[in-house]
């Protein structure tokens, strides 16, 4: 049993999640595994939505199963519509009826002003925006037919901090922040909550992407000066999700280490 997975499993008996069904996209690494272990360690059902399955997923998958809890992989490919449905038709055979989504898959990417181009803005916001539309349109039917849900989208701190090379990045993220309020309003009468968290600078394979000159200057303006860890993120996924933010609908959550 992985490091991870172990002290997960010893926050079991807490169960601010028992009873409820998640359904968490980008669940292979980073933010969206770190979902996965906290709702799968505080009572959840997880539906796991992966591109690909592997002897690792599969492997971290056999241990929770091992611990008690019920972790399923859903095979899903955002950017086809096909993949889509048939995730939902995989959703709804499960036998599971989702009470959370937690939309933690998307891509980043960085260019000046000058070097942005056209493909580059469209891209992102395929990944972004018009893919995230899409499946919580598919998803957002599954979740009306509970009384309560919740819908908990990840966006970016990016949209906040006006910094070089983030033009497209930082638009599709902001982008996805204004759906989820319009997404608040409108599903609010139907029983679904909807709120967006904003990370910070976190230890994810994506982040390592970034320049590390830009990295570190990034750090540096946090008043905590360090980076988040994807349980950090996870925390405030769980609270949303939990009864402990039942009123709480429409509001963007910085998670950001106090970013200035």
């Amino acid at each position: 049993m992985t490091d991870t997975v172990s002290a997960s499993v010893q926050r079991l008996p807490h169960g601010l999640l028992t009873g409820q069904v998640a359904v968490v996209t980008g669940a292979s690494r980073g933010i969206g595994r770190a979902v996965c272990d906290l709702f799968a360690a505080h009572g959840a059902v997880v539906l796991a939505c992966v591109r690909h399955s592997s002897d690792d997923l599969l492997a971290w998958q056999a241990q929770w199963q091992a611990a008690g809890a019920t972790v399923e992989l859903i095979p899903l490919d955002l950017t086809d519509d096909a993949s889509q449905k048939d995730a939902v038709k995989q959703i709804r055979g499960s036998g599971f009826a989702p009470t959370v989504l937690v939309n933690c898959a998307g891509i980043a990417s960085g260019a000046t002003f000058a070097l942005t181009s056209q493909a580059n803005i469209r891209h992102l916001f395929e990944s972004n925006l018009f893919m995230q539309l899409s499946w919580c349109q598919l998803m957002a039917r599954l979740l009306a037919r509970s009384p309560h849900s919740s819908i908990i989208n990840v966006s970016s701190s990016a949209v906040q901090q006006i910094d070089p090379g983030t033009l497209a990045y930082a638009a599709s993220k902001a982008a996805l922040e204004r759906m989820s309020l319009s997404m608040a309003v409108e599903l609010a009468s139907q029983g679904v909550r909807v709120n967006v968290i904003a990370p910070g600078v976190t230890d994810t394979d994506m982040a390592a992407q970034m320049d590390s000159a830009a990295r570190e200057a990034l750090i540096a303006r946090q008043l905590l000066k360090k980076a988040a860890r994807p349980v950090d993120i996870a925390n405030t996924a769980l609270f949303l999700a939990s009864d402990l933010a039942s009123h709480l609908t429409g509001q963007v959550i910085r998670v950001d280490g106090g970013l200035i």
